[in-house]
């Protein structure tokens, strides 16, 4: 196993989502250390050494992403003995010369708060999505961007909160429960907000295991029980000619690009 260290003068969210794409290609198994707020030489040499001890006790190779604003904090790392990769400053100086302006490098400036205002539009989705979560309370629907329907477990939830959270999306989601089937149709205040709805659905036999961990051996997690859920929610997405994805074989963020993709709401960055 390969031991993989995410370092950064920041959060280390920049390094650790590029270093696990680029990792991903690869087939075997890592160890992952992440090492935030890395943004004095003291500190740097704090981890070079921590970094060196690795790669002498490790048999393979050790490896470091990391994005570092300061040249010195960055020197003291890249001076180390595992191959370290830049993710940041690799960049700059050929975007430098493209559009012809210097870049002005500063700390804390990719997830800070230099933006109060898209910071402050992120927690206020955040706190929308777990109001509205599951069908709650319908009485702020009018202020959703989206509103996600679905099946109990079918993903309705984690993708509300990660779009909230990544993209400041303000999104509801509604269930459908085994006491709707019989008559399933739109509420009331899904119709009025019609053009916000997206529909979230499941192979059966995903659901049957996802609801068999929270409650096994029930009637809610028999897979006749979850065949004739999806089989009705999906007769109604077609029905209403409501979108829908099938959320079986992707991860939330997955769920989350193609529920943006597909109805074109805006990402909101910060």
């Amino acid at each position: 196993m390969h031991r993989v260290f995410y370092i950064s003068d920041g959060t280390a969210i920049t390094a650790e989502v590029f270093g696990h794409a680029v990792l991903s290609q690869f087939p075997t198994q890592f160890e992952s250390i992440t090492i935030p707020f890395v943004d004095s030489v003291e500190r740097a040499r704090q981890v070079r050494e921590q970094i060196d001890l690795s790669q002498q006790q490790d048999n393979s190779q050790t490896l470091v992403f990391h994005t570092i604003v300061c040249p010195e904090v960055r020197n003291e790392i890249t001076q180390s003995r595992a191959a370290c990769y830049d993710f940041l400053n690799n960049f700059v100086s050929p975007i430098e010369k493209q559009l012809g302006l210097k870049a002005q490098p500063r700390l804390h400036k990719t997830h800070g708060l230099d933006n109060r205002r898209l910071y402050d539009q992120r927690i206020d989705a955040v706190n929308y999505a777990l109001d509205n979560d599951d069908g709650i309370s319908t009485r702020e629907y009018d202020e959703a961007q989206i509103i996600l329907l679905g099946v109990s477990r079918c993903g309705k939830t984690p993708t509300s909160l990660y779009m909230a959270l990544q993209f400041g999306i303000r999104a509801a989601n509604y269930p459908f429960i085994d006491q709707d089937m019989d008559q399933l149709e739109l509420t009331h205040p899904l119709k009025q907000n019609r053009h916000k709805l997206f529909g979230l659905t499941i192979d059966p036999r995903r659901l049957h295991e996802i609801r068999s961990q929270r409650r096994a051996n029930s009637q809610y997690a028999s897979l006749e029980q979850c065949q004739r859920e999806v089989e009705r929610v999906e007769q109604l997405f077609r029905l209403e000619a409501i979108p829908y994805i099938n959320t079986s074989d992707h991860s939330v963020e997955e769920i989350s690009a193609k529920v943006i993709d597909q109805t074109g709401l805006k990402r909101t960055l910060s």
